[in-house]
């Protein structure tokens, strides 16, 4: 049970790390000689960053994606809180189920932040508002790890849900 126990709480932690990481670092688009995410986007030639400001045509798309990413974030954090709350409230036998509804609504904002992301990117990237072209670029590192987030998030949710506690 220990090793279940460690299993879980580390698969958690996980999956807060893949949030952070993804919603923080600059790879959700890159190029040559850019990188963009949700917040900015940087020339790696001159190393300098402009903010994605209400000048951009999606910005209503951008900042769509950001409040979802910062919930998922928050929701997969309250979601450890509520799961060691309630390792040591439960009865045994009784299911987290409290926790398993958190980390599931965790899952649900990345998926939208991520669709979001990549039913609008090439309008993003087409926008006016950019000192460059960034049309033509690639998926980041960041937008792939959301995407595995989401699957994290999704499993540890149903993995919640499944869990009864145990002495």
């Amino acid at each position: 049970m220990l090793i279940l126990l460690a299993f879980i709480i580390v698969f958690h932690i996980t999956s807060a790390a893949l949030l952070f990481i993804s919603t923080i670092d600059n790879a959700w688009w890159v190029g040559d000689n850019f990188s963009t995410d949700v917040w900015r986007i940087c020339d790696t030639n001159t190393s300098t960053c402009m903010a994605i400001t209400d000048d951009f045509s999606e910005y209503q798309s951008i900042q769509a994606v950001q409040a979802t990413m910062i919930l998922s974030t928050i929701f997969c954090c309250v979601a450890f809180l509520v799961f060691i709350l309630q390792l040591f409230r439960l009865k045994q036998g009784e299911r987290f189920v409290l926790t398993s509804v958190i980390q599931l609504l965790s899952c649900l904002c990345v998926m939208i932040a991520a669709s979001i992301y990549t039913d609008r990117h090439e309008d993003l990237h087409r926008s006016h508002g950019y000192r460059m072209e960034v049309s033509k670029g690639q998926y980041g590192y960041s937008f792939v790890l959301a995407w595995i987030a989401f699957a994290f998030t999704l499993i540890s949710g149903v993995m919640y849900l499944v869990l009864r506690k145990r002495k």
